[in-house]
């Protein structure tokens, strides 16, 4: 099967749900709270500018399918925390799990517990290429290697050569596989990429980082981040050293400063997963097994990566005002 035609599988399976779903919200017009209570454990805030709107998908989802859905992360990046926190939710037996997967080897034991427990889980956002190997009903997100090369080939295009890849997350596998996707990417474009870590808790530390690795090698032209809290810090080296338009800047994932920069052209481009999606469908998803047993006709569901630029990057403005985007 080629990709095109994979897509429009994809595109067809993801339209089918959509109409089940609204059948199924409709069906019977029942307004009864459905016995069902799910619970998201994630590695992201929902403070967080990203997580905040897989938060409201999840949050939508639940009134929309009359369920109640507990949403918990860690207070930090702390793998040994959220192993413990989905241990938690395993203890309380949950009619269904939502989890992302940034660490499989922290997490795939207290992931497999839940399994063993009989408990659908639904992973989501990260972990797409181990979630067939710890028995979860789905992943619902991104290829991150695949999103991090399409990134590269982009910016390759616009004439990058040398690039700074800025990991805000160290130690989360999905970054690192975007970093690496990029980079070969590049690569194969005949440019080449230095990862730059950064701590997306001390954004100052993190624009002293970009502003000394620009100093140190004057022949960086552009810089990929992978998401908005490596985004900001970037854009304000860049915006305080009149390099705006000299050096490009492209970013994974949205936020309303990183829109705004799209439309005032001083980021190239966002890398869209559409987080929304992920909080939304996997309580869509788990309420369809729970109630009718439903499963998705493949592990994977491609919630991206889509590409927001200056042509539509108003328009999704509009959207993110809603929390949705």
């Amino acid at each position: 099967m080629s990709r095109f035609q994979k897509l429009i599988v994809v595109l067809l399976a993801l339209t089918l749900l959509v109409v089940g779903v609204s059948a199924f919200a409709q069906g019977g017009a029942s307004t009864a709270p459905r016995p069902y209570h799910f619970i998201v454990v994630t590695h992201g805030q929902a403070s967080d500018p990203f997580w905040s709107v897989v938060k409201n998908g999840v949050d939508q989802a639940a009134a929309d399918m009359r369920v109640t859905v507990d949403y918990e992360s860690p207070q930090t990046f702390d793998m040994v925390a959220m192993s413990q926190l989905i241990d938690a939710a395993v203890a309380s037996k949950p009619d269904g799990l939502v989890v992302s997967i940034p660490d499989p080897d922290a997490l795939s034991p207290s992931i497999k517990a839940a399994v063993a427990a009989g408990i659908p889980v639904i992973s989501i956002n990260s972990g797409s290429d181990v979630a067939a190997s710890l028995g979860v009903l789905a992943h619902i997100g991104q290829t991150e290697y695949d999103a991090g090369k399409g990134g590269g080939e982009r910016m390759a295009a616009a004439g990058a050569k040398n690039a700074l890849c800025v990991n805000q997350e160290v130690g989360n596998v999905a970054l690192d596989q975007r970093c690496q996707g990029f980079t070969d990417a590049m690569k194969a474009a005949g440019g080449k990429v230095s990862v730059l870590a950064v701590d997306l808790s001390d954004p100052t530390g993190a624009a002293n980082r970009i502003s000394a690795a620009l100093s140190a090698d004057s022949t960086i032209d552009s810089i990929f981040t992978l998401g908005p809290t490596g985004a900001a810090p970037a854009l304000q080296v860049l915006t305080q050293e009149n390099m705006l338009g000299k050096i490009m800047l492209a970013t994974f994932d949205l936020s309303p400063d990183v829109l705004q920069a799209i439309v005032d052209g001083n980021v190239l481009f966002a890398i869209d997963q559409q987080q929304y999606m992920q909080g939304y469908l996997p309580i869509v998803y788990l309420t369809l097994y729970k109630s009718n047993l439903n499963t998705p006709g493949n592990i994977l569901v491609p919630t991206g990566p889509g590409f927001v630029t200056k042509d539509n990057a108003a328009r999704i403005i509009e959207l993110s005002k809603a929390g949705t985007r």
